[in-house]
């Protein structure tokens, strides 16, 4: 976990983000318990307690945004890898496929803007957070992002977290699931040396499946592998170049959208009908 890998974020940034101070302000209980957690003669008992509270906050956090999310019918996704899984290629050419389906995203990278750079270019709202010394995204950064970004309702929100199986399967977002996304090109023992991980996530998606005829990664052995760690973890096999496995993902995300939408207008539907109620039973008072 984060409390113990060595990680800081002190150098948070947003997009151009002037306001830097603001946000390390607003996250500062979460800075200083990363910091704080490695210093010398800090025992184990006082680790774990630095580690419940930043997750505490990190929880509390996570709430708001998925509170936020739901009332404006926003289906959110946490995708997470390793480094080089292909998580933007196969962004772009999701976002290439999705046609009418509103979209935003939120790009988590230690630095540089490349990744959302090429997210933009497809003509999606997105937004960099760079994490500097940070491994992971924290629900706090994704809620000021959401500030910033602003999607639509009924949007779909990809949250494309920092390259890392370890940290970030400890910390929620306030996202409906979590995308794991195992390439072809690592190896298939992955599930199993970080179980967490796929342990936490909903979806797997093997890919880059289209080079397979070019390896030695044994397929059945990665799916055995990942649903020794999760038996019900769903697995699907995609490419972005050859577009295998395209479509099951994008009926995926197409659920997901229905299905936040009409989590919203039931939750709509119910408010109108509560303050019909309230509204009858004070009319029903009056002389």
């Amino acid at each position: 976990m984060c409390t113990s890998c060595g990680c800081g974020i002190d150098e948070v940034r947003l997009d151009g983000d002037v306001a830097h101070e603001e946000l390390h302000t607003h996250a500062s209980a979460t800075v200083h318990s990363h910091e704080h957690a490695h210093a010398p003669g800090v025992g184990a008992r006082r680790r774990v307690q630095i580690e419940q509270d930043i997750l505490a906050k990190n929880n509390a956090y996570a709430a708001q945004n998925r509170q936020r999310l739901c009332e404006r019918g926003i289906f959110a996704l946490n995708l997470v890898s390793s480094p080089g899984s292909g998580k933007t290629t196969l962004l772009c050419k999701t976002i290439a496929m999705l046609q009418e389906q509103p979209v935003a995203v939120i790009v988590g990278d230690q630095q540089t803007s490349q990744d959302a750079d090429r997210i933009r270019a497809t003509g999606v709202p997105a937004i960099q957070i760079n994490t500097g010394k940070g491994c992971h995204l924290d629900a706090h950064m994704v809620g000021h992002a959401l500030e910033h970004l602003s999607p639509a309702d009924g949007a779909l929100l990809l949250i494309e977290n920092v390259g890392n199986l370890v940290c970030p399967a400890a910390f929620d977002l306030g996202e409906a699931h979590k995308v794991v996304i195992l390439s072809v090109t690592e190896g298939e023992d992955k599930p199993i040396k970080y179980p967490d991980m796929f342990r936490a996530a909903s979806l797997m998606l093997l890919n880059k499946t289209d080079l397979l005829p070019h390896l030695d990664f044994d397929l059945d052995a990665a799916i055995g592998f990942a649903h020794r760690v999760k038996p019900d973890l769903r697995v699907i096999c995609v490419s972005a170049r050859s577009g295998e496995g395209m479509d099951a993902w994008l009926e995926f995300l197409r659920d997901g959208v229905a299905g936040a939408r009409a989590a919203q207008r039931e939750t709509m539907d119910g408010l109108r009908r509560r303050i019909a109620e309230l509204e009858a039973r004070d009319s029903g008072r009056l002389p």
